[in-house]
This record gives C-alpha cells, sequence and structure tokens, in this order.
C-alpha cells in the first residue's frame, strides 16, 4: 500500500492499482519533459483566418488555480493550461482600479479603456451621460466591426444575458450598462438606444451571424417565467406595448432575404440547420442555468460547450474567409457575487470543456485561441490543506481555535458574513456545522457588502495559434485588441505591416507629437498617490 504523503494518484488499470510515488526520479523526470516541451516551443507566425476569444468572466488566477485542483487534481491542467504562450494584462478601466465588466470588455474587444459602467464608448463618456455617448467620435468600434468590415463571419456565444456587461461591449454603445431594455432608461435619457434595441438594429449587431445566450426578458415585453426558467429580478424587464425584437430580428432577416433560425431549447440546437446565414439562440428569460442544475433533456438549457460547438460548426461553413467568434463563461462571476465558491469553480471547470470543444474542432496552423478574464475576484486560497484534503475543506484557527474555509472571500453579502457578537467579543460560528461541499454553501467574508465585490488582481492571458506568441509580457488590458487585430490583418492592421509602414505609428509614439517628444527630457515625473 502506498503511504499518503508521497502517492500523487491511483490509476485503475486493467484490475490493478498503480501507485505513483513522487520520489526524486519523479521530480526529475517530470522537470526534464517540461523542459523538453519548453525548447521545443512553436512558433506560427502566419496571418490567423480564424479567432476564438474565451472570457471568464470574475477568472482571476486564483479562480483558476482552484478550479483545476477542483475538477482536475493538482496535478492536471485545464484546457488554456496546455498552451504555450501567455502574458499578463493589467485589468484597470479609465476611472476605475478595481473595473466592473462592460470596461474590461471595452478594453480588451476594442483597444480603448473606457469608464466603469460604460461600453463600447471612450473616457469622454462619464456614466448616464447619453449625450456624449451619442458623439460619433466618442463611439469605439469592436473587433467585430474590423472582421465583418474584413469580410468574415462573427460571433458570440454567453452563459449570460446576451444584452449584458461582457458581450455588450461588442456591438453597443451605452454610458450605463443597466441600459439593457428601455425600461432602466431615465426619461432625461431617452434619446439613448437601449443595448438589447442597438444588437438587433444598428451595425455590427444585426449583421452577427451567430448569437447564442439567454435575455430574452431584454428582448420582449412581458415574457412570463416559470420554475425552470424564471424572470431574472436583477436584470431589466421589458414592459413597452408591442416590443419584440426577436420578431424584428427575424423581420430583417427576411427583408435582407437572408435564411435564418431562432433556437430556444437544447432539441433547437441539435436540429440547427448548419446552412442557415443567420442564428438567434436565446435559451433563457435572464442568465443560462448553472451546468450542475440545468435540465440536459430536449427542454432543457444547453451547456457552454454544446452552444460553443453549434457556434464553431456554423460559421466555419458560412464564410471561407475565415470567422471570429467570442464565447463568454459568464456565470463564474455570477457565482462569485454570491459568494457560492464551489458553483464558481464548476463554471470554470465547464468553461475548460468549452475550451476543450474549439481545441478539437479547430487546426492550431490557422486558428487564434486566446484564453483570458476581464477581472478578479475576491476569493482567496489559504489555510495550509493537505494534499488529500481537497479546496473545499476548513483549516483551524490557532487564535480562537474555530475552523475556516479554506476559500474564503474579502467582501461578501449577509450569507457571507458570518461574524456574531456574544459577550462583547466578535466570534465567527463554526463552519463545519453546515454541508460546506454543498453548492449552495457561501464561503464566509471578512467585510459585509451588497454582494462579493470585484478584485483588481492582474489577470492571466493564455494563447495558441497563430501569432500566439505575441502574448509575452506584462500587457495592458486594451493590448488583447491590437494583437487580435496584427494576428488576423483586420481593423487597425489590415494589410499593413506596422513595423515597416511609415504610417504606423514608428514615427509618432502613441499618438505623441514630435514637439512633445522633444520636450520630455524636461518634463519632471510626478507620481499621484
Amino acid at each position: 500500500m502506498c503511504k499518503p504523503f508521497n502517492v500523487l494518484l491511483f490509476v485503475l488499470f486493467v484490475g490493478r492499482c498503480v501507485c505513483l510515488i513522487e520520489d526524486q526520479a519523479y521530480w526529475r523526470q517530470l522537470g526534464k519533459e517540461e523542459l523538453s516541451k519548453a525548447l521545443k516551443k512553436r512558433k506560427i507566425s502566419n496571418q490567423a483566418q480564424n479567432l476564438i476569444l474565451f472570457v471568464g468572466d470574475g477568472m482571476g488566477l486564483t479562480t483558476s488555480t482552484v478550479a483545476r485542483i477542483y475538477g482536475k487534481g493538482e496535478s492536471g491542467r485545464l484546457a488554456w493550461e496546455t498552451f504555450d504562450n501567455l502574458g499578463v494584462l493589467k485589468i484597470y478601466s479609465a476611472n476605475k482600479l478595481v473595473p466592473d465588466s462592460c470596461s474590461t470588455a471595452t478594453a480588451m474587444f476594442t483597444g480603448i479603456k473606457a469608464n466603469h459602467k460604460t461600453a463600447g464608448v471612450d473616457s469622454t463618456v462619464a456614466v448616464d451621460d447619453c449625450a456624449a455617448s451619442r458623439k460619433k467620435p466618442a463611439q469605439v468600434e469592436s473587433f467585430i466591426n474590423w472582421a465583418q468590415t474584413a469580410g468574415k463571419a462573427t460571433g458570440f456565444v454567453t452563459t449570460t444575458r446576451v444584452t449584458h456587461a461582457t458581450p455588450s461591449a461588442l456591438y453597443a454603445h451605452t454610458p450605463n450598462r443597466s441600459w439593457e431594455c428601455e425600461a432602466n432608461i431615465p426619461q432625461d435619457a431617452a434619446d439613448c438606444d437601449d443595448i438589447a434595441w442597438q444588437l438587433v438594429n444598428n451595425s455590427p449587431g444585426r449583421n452577427i451571424d451567430v448569437i447564442m445566450g439567454g435575455g430574452r426578458q431584454c428582448l420582449q415585453a412581458n415574457v412570463e417565467g416559470s420554475p425552470e426558467d424564471p424572470v431574472d429580478t436583477w436584470s431589466c424587464y421589458s414592459k413597452q406595448q408591442g416590443r419584440d425584437l426577436i420578431n424584428d430580428w427575424k423581420t430583417d432577416k427576411e427583408i435582407r432575404q437572408s435564411s435564418y433560425q431562432v433556437l430556444q431549447n437544447n432539441l433547437d440546437l441539435q436540429n440547427m440547420n448548419e446552412s442557415a446565414e443567420f442564428t438567434l439562440g436565446i435559451f433563457a428569460n435572464g442568465h443560462l442555468k448553472l451546468e450542475h442544475e440545468r435540465d440536459k433533456g430536449p427542454e432543457g438549457m444547453p451547456s457552454l460547450a454544446d452552444m460553443t460547438a453549434a457556434a464553431i460548426r456554423l460559421l466555419s461553413k458560412k464564410n471561407p474567409n475565415g470567422y471570429v467568434l467570442m464565447v463568454e463563461g459568464g456565470n463564474i462571476d455570477q457565482t462569485h457575487h454570491r459568494g457560492h465558491a464551489r458553483k464558481a469553480l464548476d463554471e470554470t471547470v465547464a468553461l475548460s470543456d468549452a475550451v476543450d470543444v474549439a481545441l478539437n474542432m479547430t487546426d492550431v496552423t490557422n486558428t487564434l485561441i486566446i484564453v483570458t478574464s476581464d477581472h478578479s475576484h475576491s476569493m482567496v486560497f489559504t489555510g495550509y490543506p493537505d494534499r488529500s484534503q481537497g479546496v473545499l475543506g476548513v483549516s483551524n484557527s490557532k487564535m480562537d481555535n474555530v475552523p475556516y474555509t479554506n476559500l474564503l472571500y474579502g467582501t461578501g453579502g449577509p450569507n457571507n458574513y458570518q461574524f456574531v457578537v456574544e459577550e462583547n467579543k466578535v466570534k465567527r460560528p463554526d463552519p463545519t456545522a453546515e454541508n460546506i461541499t454543498d453548492f449552495e454553501y457561501s464561503q464566509q467574508s471578512v467585510v459585509l457588502n451588497d454582494e462579493v465585490t470585484h478584485s483588481g488582481t492582474d489577470v492571466l492571458v493564455y494563447a495558441r495559434g497563430p501569432m500566439a506568441h505575441l502574448f509575452n509580457s506584462v500587457h495592458e488590458q486594451s493590448y488583447v485588441a491590437y494583437a487580435i487585430s496584427y494576428a488576423m490583418q483586420i481593423g487597425i492592421f489590415e494589410g499593413l505591416d506596422p513595423f515597416d509602414d511609415e504610417d504606423s505609428g514608428s514615427s509618432h509614439i502613441y499618438g505623441m507629437s514630435l514637439s512633445f517628444l522633444i520636450m520630455l527630457p524636461f518634463i519632471g515625473v510626478f507620481r499621484v498617490i
């Protein structure tokens, strides 16, 4: 029998239990294998025909690390952890050190950093400033615009509402991420179009070939909920008489004499017409069900992996010129906000499954796959747990002798903030009195808040395929858009080499004038604290 402290794992093979021992020989062999892989690293320098950008919303490094252990074991790897190229992204927004999802998505998708709670506009637009957001110079284009101009197919898939913060930055220009439908726009901003309306009626939204996610209640007025598909009380709920943007979407395609399909459940997705020119999959009133709770039957909602596979099939057949696809694991963030760590880990593993699907369906020589996050969360992994314990266990405090979960949150709602005052002393309840491995369990937090808030910690970006080596250092989050543009030769770098063309910026560093550059040595350096 193998001793626990030196056993890597047990493998059941032809009826025998095989012990892998983590002795010196094991670590030396593992080190040699990793070094050999690094020395054989392949650089693919040709132009990328296709792009798939995966965004794990709220998936900071702690989430990714703990999800790996949770889903694959500490010696395993999530799908993107097999990639050879990675970098670090600085995620601050134009006006916040700790950002939200729409400002960070704007940075990644357009190359321009935006203010908190705004999407598809530059930093001249403050939150709620409708007039500023309507000015064309303030509106910024995403790589969806660039791809459509270059004649490529486009699509996005999300487990959130299709009008939610992250996807909105692909196609909308809004001074408030909450304006997903008309009901949330104040009277003094009536001139602004809501996000759902822009998706169906404006470019590039109306020209996106594949759209999949939730958000029916933002597209159609007065939708009814059910136990299986409730109305999302956190979201915008359209009540405008006669509003039916799904029908408007159909009418637009009919006027353009384009084939189309609307999908509503697993059966529709399974039986979809792969030759349809446009596909709209709206599978929920609000966000899609979490992976562990969704109905996998014909009437249920699809997984992120299912939608990813369907989108790749549709886009790859539609256009020989290639495609771009954004895939968001949005429920990672939603579950973190509630302080449900196990749900967040489970959703991260579901994102890994979707990435695996993409890896198996694409060619590394022509498809650039990028996996990253928009921001981190305040979850921490602590307590010195034994490897045999797993990530959902507890450690014991040496100060008050009360156990604490190895996963904790910096901030949290009432279910997370578990401190009580007894005899003029602050005490924590013993978490082992509850089922701490249950999906509904809320990890303890330090500060009481309305919900778990984001973290401003940097995130990682992983890449595989043509020009994946462009991710190799600490980058601004906005750099992602420029790397995409250059790798695919669309948008900013369409048809030109930025290192050879005289108009590319070789004579203008970040747009600075020559006179300003001359003055640089004489300008003092100021540090704002």
